[in-house]
């Protein structure tokens, strides 16, 4: 039978030595299968033995038609970072704790990779936000974000002031810690332990979820996820602020400055097995009840 996946990158948890033996395994099973088999760059540099040929992710992108990370969720982030613009679908085996975007175990990793490769999967297409800071004093910086975007006080204990704009209208100004921007696949992280809703991740939308408010009225927006939102960071001489992308990124911001988010003009195709109910993976990593 052809196989669905050919060229296949695999990418490994950032300063990670202890993926290495599941990588190989991995490794043995696409070779086993006839697959050209290309290990990151940056995941060699924690495996000592290995016959895999090294590239660099941007080659990954270009050259290979699946990647496969290993490690947890954040590992899986900055992969659809990395390879979103190359439009390479990307499944993750889960070495982690939570799981919420890696939902293959290694104990069943041959059975799910020989099922993928005989085509039995299904293919998901979820948002990612870009980011660009515009500053008085400095050049502009951009990043992308899976997850979220976030805006926020920065080593002082006092609260920042915010005006947001959306698609061009003003929104509100706002004293708070800061403000959240996420994309459906981050509705389950930091979002929702500030009292966003769950979204479900192949939505086209956007959520913008307060941090500790001074005004208890504010409360989380959902908007069309064509929208483009601008935040400015007000003039206040105590005001010192950092945006985040993805808990993994920062930028640094200075007051007077203007974020734009909007989301990136591609998606992240994401691979799961077969049998993916994400309604599961809520209630398994949520805890909530089943039947009764």
């Amino acid at each position: 039978m052809t196989n669905s996946f050919n060229t296949i990158g695999l990418i490994g948890k950032f300063a990670d030595t202890s993926v290495a033996s599941t990588l190989l395994a991995l490794s043995r099973i696409l070779i086993g299968r006839g697959c050209t088999v290309y290990l990151d760059r940056e995941t060699s540099r924690n495996m000592d033995e290995h016959d895999l040929e090294i590239i660099t992710r941007d080659e990954i992108g270009k050259r290979c038609d699946l990647a496969v990370t290993v490690g947890g969720d954040g590992t899986l982030l900055d992969a659809a970072r990395g390879l979103v613009n190359f439009k390479v679908p990307i499944l993750g085996i889960n070495l982690g704790r939570l799981g919420f975007l890696v939902d293959i175990s290694p104990n069943d990793m041959s059975k799910h990779i020989n099922e993928i490769l005989d085509g039995r999967y299904v293919e998901e297409h979820r948002i990612l936000l870009n980011t660009t800071i515009e500053s008085k004093n400095n050049p502009p910086s951009e990043s992308d974000a899976f997850n979220d975007v976030v805006v926020h006080k920065w080593e002082v204990a006092r609260m920042i002031e915010t005006e947001t704009y959306i698609n061009g209208k003003f929104l509100n100004s706002m004293r708070s810690d800061g403000l959240i921007v996420s994309t459906p696949t981050g509705s389950t992280a930091y979002a929702l332990s500030g009292g966003g809703p769950i979204l479900e991740p192949d939505m086209d939308a956007i959520v913008l979820v307060p941090i500790c408010p001074h005004t208890m009225s504010y409360r989380p927006i959902v908007i069309g996820g064509d929208s483009t939102i601008e935040i400015i960071v007000k003039d206040n001489n105590n005001s010192q602020a950092q945006v985040s992308c993805d808990g993994q990124i920062n930028l640094g911001v200075v007051s007077g400055d203007k974020i734009t988010i909007k989301k990136n003009k591609n998606v992240v195709r994401l691979i799961h097995p077969r049998q993916h109910n994400y309604y599961e993976i809520l209630r398994a990593k949520l805890h909530w009840g089943g039947h009764f």
